[in-house]
């Protein structure tokens, strides 16, 4: 890691800078331009990142644990295997964003995009995810224990191998969702209101 001066770079506007290895702890970057930047690695612990512009950055293996990304920019950004436990991204935008093994354990996600995003083998354990948005997904294998996904859109999403140990689905849309069993189902905490293709509904109500 090494320190940098935003100020020597351009100010808020740091579109397609290299910042590997930043350390950036606690900084205020409250709407930065980052759109296209190589901040790999970069430690962003506690950052304020309200409203930036993350379109397409590489952010991988990053630390942004408890950083605040409440409606960041974030479509089409690499955030493999970064650390993100307990960071806001209330209303954030993640579409197509590739969150591959990356930790949101405990992170704030309330009605943030993640339409086609990569979540493959990502750990959202106690995540908060009500309302969010996450059709057509990749949650292959995803770890959702105890997670919060009240009125969340899980439509055409591969839930192929997800643990949905006691996440609450009250009012979820799993509609066509793929590779989503019954045994996985019968581990959750709650599925009042929500929308499930006919087959799985009448397996649930056999049950």
């Amino acid at each position: 890691m090494f320190n940098i001066d935003l100020g020597n770079l351009g100010g808020i506007n740091l579109k397609r800078k290299n910042l590997i290895g930043a350390e950036l702890t606690d900084a205020d970057l409250q709407e930065y331009y980052f759109e296209g930047a190589n901040l790999r690695e970069a430690n962003l612990k506690g950052a304020n990142l309200e409203k930036a512009n993350l379109k397409e950055t590489n952010l991988k293996w990053c630390n942004l644990r408890e950083a605040n990304c409440h409606g960041a920019d974030l479509r089409e950004a690499d955030l493999k295997e970064a650390d993100l436990e307990g960071a806001n991204f209330e209303g954030a935008d993640l579409e197509e964003a590739n969150l591959e093994r990356a930790n949101f354990e405990e992170a704030d996600l309330e009605e943030a995009n993640l339409r086609w995003a990569n979540l493959e083998e990502t750990n959202l354990r106690w995540a908060n995810l009500e309302r969010v948005n996450l059709l057509e997904a990749h949650l292959e294998r995803v770890d959702l224990t105890g997670a919060n996904l009240k009125g969340a859109n899980l439509k055409g999403a591969n839930l192929k191998e997800a643990n949905l140990r006691w996440a609450n689905f009250e009012g979820a849309n799993l509609r066509d969702a793929h590779n989503l069993s019954f045994d996985q189902l019968s581990e959750v905490q709650t599925l009042q209101g929500a929308k499930l293709n006919e087959e799985l509904l009448k397996s649930l109500k056999e049950d």
